[in-house]
């Protein structure tokens, strides 16, 4: 296994710890779907510097952007200062999923203007003494089949859409 780096906490993985396998707790829920839509103004408003504090303050920080990378907090600080706000941006299919009372992920869809929803961001979210942070982030846009105006595989999937969560990032500054 080619891996720079593994954390995992044996005292966190065990299975029998009901806690931990219980998904999407309507409160966890709740809590995510509100951070989720305030980093959602934030970026939508450019106040990157509250775009910063909803990610992990730490080196094991990753984000893939659809043109960038950043490992590390510091490097994402020093992106994200740099980056423009995102008016006009919309999301469907927002999904949020939590595992046990400290995990989640939340997915979304994302376009501009008349576009198609052709962007995709997922965030894995862990809840920290200082509150939830994104500890990985990933956005990545899906170019449009020639003449369809709709993305390859945009479609929302059945169920998809959790609690009234915001999405997040894309274009130059992605999320």
């Amino acid at each position: 296994m080619d891996v720079d780096r593994i954390n995992l906490d044996p005292a966190n993985l065990d299975p029998t710890d009901a806690d931990h396998l219980e998904v999407n707790r309507s409160d966890v829920v709740a809590e995510i779907a509100g951070a989720f839509a305030d980093y959602e103004e934030a970026l939508v408003a450019g106040d990157n510097e509250c775009l910063v504090g909803y990610f992990w303050d730490a080196p094991e920080l990753v984000r893939f952007g659809l043109a960038d990378r950043q490992a590390g907090a510091r490097e994402l600080r020093a992106w994200r200062m740099a980056a423009s706000p995102l008016p006009g941006r919309r999301r469907s299919g927002t999904t949020i999923t939590t595992f046990g009372s400290d995990f989640a992920v939340v997915t979304t869809l994302f376009g501009y203007g008349a576009g198609p929803d052709a962007g995709r961001q997922t965030q894995a979210w862990v809840r920290l003494p200082a509150g939830w942070r994104i500890v990985s982030a990933h956005v990545s846009w899906v170019p449009c089949p020639a003449g369809t105006g709709t993305a390859a595989g945009a479609g929302t999937a059945a169920g998809a859409g959790t609690g009234n969560a915001a999405g997040a990032g894309t274009g130059t500054a992605a999320g």
